[in-house]
This record gives structure tokens, C-alpha cells and sequence, in this order.
């Protein structure tokens, strides 16, 4: 019986021990690992290439900021040609007093579900804003609030959406300029147009 006592005793304190090695060890590591408190955490990214690709693959013209400051940093963008919601493109960025604000868009059939689940379920108020010589609509949520704008000829949507206030989001959506390129015929078929004309 005193020899369980004294192992059960034993066990704690050898517990106790290698817990204090592991804090002991954690706290080293943490002194000796390099971390700057005024660094910049946001690691904005290039969008360009992307853009260019976009605009060459994309069934409608594809929004892009021109002339944002810089302090506007870009921190994700993708382009998915087919998704479960059409062909969609999306520019993410760190507003200058770190808020989030994105460009969205698409040709889904059903415009409505692409805006629930790019403003996570923000909602038609009814009100309007003028940004870039475009009339958007405003949305509200608990979460994104955002400006939609349908395209013309009524085959895609643009949505500007985030934590932003409005008044960013419309600095956004007026900054951007809608661009599609048509991918160059091959030379081949250029001849055969030549020769036909």
C-alpha cells in the first residue's frame, strides 16, 4: 500500500517536471524567434498576371481597380471558370484602416445566389448609391454589407462586399474599370481571314 502511495507520488511529480521542461522549453523558443509587433501582418499580393488571364478567359469583362492608392493592399484574387456559381473572379483587399473589402463577380444564372453567398447573406435595402458613373444597390448583413451592380446586357454581376463602410466600398466600386480581352486568332487563321477579304 505505501508503495502505490510513493509511485502515485512519484508519477505526479515527474508529470509536474515535464511540464515545467515543456513551458521552460516554449518560452526559450519564443525569446529567441524574431517577431516585429510593428510589421505589417497583411501579405498583399500581385494581382496582374491573374487579372490578364481573367480578362482573356472570362465570358464578360472583368472589374479591376484603377488609379486605388496604395494603401489599398490586395491581399487575394482567383479566377474559377466554371464553380457552382458560373464563372467567377475575386479581388480581396485590406482597405487603409484594415478593413476588408472584394471584388466579385459572375455569370451565374441565378444572380441571387451568387450575391447570398459572396455577401454571406446580406440583404436588398432598397437604397441605391451612385460610384463610377454606376447606380448600385445597396446591401446590408450581419456580417459583409455590399454594392451590386448587374451588367447591361444583364449576363453577369459585379459585387463590391465586405467589412468596409459603405463610403469605402463605393471608393472601390468607383475606381474600377471593366475589361475584357479577346484571345488573338492563330496566325493560320488570320492568313485565311486575309485571304478572304
Amino acid at each position: 500500500m505505501a508503495a502505490d502511495k510513493k509511485r502515485g507520488a512519484q508519477t505526479a511529480r515527474d508529470m509536474v517536471i515535464s511540464l515545467a521542461v515543456i513551458v521552460l522549453a516554449a518560452w526559450v523558443i519564443y525569446l529567441f524567434v524574431p517577431h516585429d509587433e510593428s510589421k505589417d501582418p497583411v501579405k498583399p499580393v500581385s494581382y496582374r498576371v491573374e487579372l490578364a488571364s481573367a480578362r482573356r478567359a472570362a465570358p464578360y469583362p472583368v472589374a479591376a481597380p484603377q488609379g486605388l492608392p496604395k494603401e489599398w493592399r490586395a491581399t487575394s484574387v482567383r479566377y474559377t471558370a466554371d464553380g457552382p456559381t458560373g464563372a467567377a473572379w475575386h479581388l480581396g483587399f485590406m482597405t487603409p484602416d484594415n478593413e476588408y473589402a472584394a471584388v466579385e463577380q459572375s455569370d451565374d444564372e441565378r444572380p441571387g445566389r451568387f450575391i447570398d453567398e459572396v455577401t454571406q447573406g446580406a440583404e436588398k435595402t432598397g437604397k441605391t448609391q451612385q460610384a463610377g458613373g454606376t447606380e448600385w444597390a445597396r446591401y446590408t448583413g450581419s456580417k459583409y454589407d455590399a454594392l451590386v451592380a448587374e451588367s447591361e446586357d444583364g449576363k453577369s454581376v459585379t459585387v463590391v462586399t465586405g467589412t468596409a463602410t459603405f463610403q469605402q466600398l463605393g471608393k472601390l466600386a468607383g475606381s474600377l474599370e471593366l475589361k475584357q480581352d479577346k484571345p488573338e486568332a492563330p496566325a493560320k487563321e488570320k492568313a485565311a481571314e486575309k485571304a478572304a477579304e
